[in-house]
């Protein structure tokens, strides 16, 4: 179990385990997804989506950990079942030397460290995997992710084809 340490904010007492997604955490994955807000799942996703189709969600869990990683952070309440809280994931890119990444975070868990503890946990498994840069797409309006991809050192541009959305990206040194 790893204690998140705070990030502009007071994590709760709770303990969060961050672990590599497994094919069984289906149910997990689309129960997180029914969770997220209207809004989380449009940041997410870009896209109205409500829930995951099964193609997708075995796509999402389905890893080839080769060139991809999805990371889950869980919570295990006394005597209950993992909880998703967060997840976060990268695509290797074909060149082999980037990746694209995707996080969502559930909403309860916002401005309590854990995208910022997610963010550093991806990243180090890019680095591990040989990975020279990390980028993403956010929609300009999101806000709380830009903060959090300046705070993490990601460079922003607008992409050409669609002012709604900033294209993020960082050089993933050797630690």
């Amino acid at each position: 179990m790893l204690q998140l340490d705070p990030f502009d904010a007071v994590l709760p007492a709770a303990m969060v385990d961050l672990r590599p997604i497994r094919t069984d955490d289906g149910p997990r994955l689309q129960a997180f997804m029914h969770d997220l807000s209207e809004e989380s799942r449009y940041f997410r996703f870009m896209d109205a989506i409500r829930e995951l189709p099964p193609n997708l969600l075995r796509y999402f869990v389905e890893i080839d950990f080769d060139v991809d990683m999805a990371l889950l952070a869980v919570i295990r309440p006394a005597n209950e079942e993992e909880t998703v809280v967060g997840v976060a994931r990268y695509y290797g890119d074909d060149d082999g030397q980037g990746c694209e990444f995707a996080i969502a975070v559930a909403d309860a868990w916002h401005h309590h460290g854990l995208g910022h503890r997610l963010m550093h946990a991806l990243m180090d498994c890019a680095r591990q995997q040989g990975y020279q840069r990390l980028h993403g797409e956010v929609m300009a309006e999101n806000s709380k992710m830009l903060v959090l991809m300046r705070h993490l050192g990601f460079t922003m541009r607008r992409c050409p084809d669609d002012p709604a959305i900033q294209h993020v990206e960082r050089e993933l040194l050797a630690a």
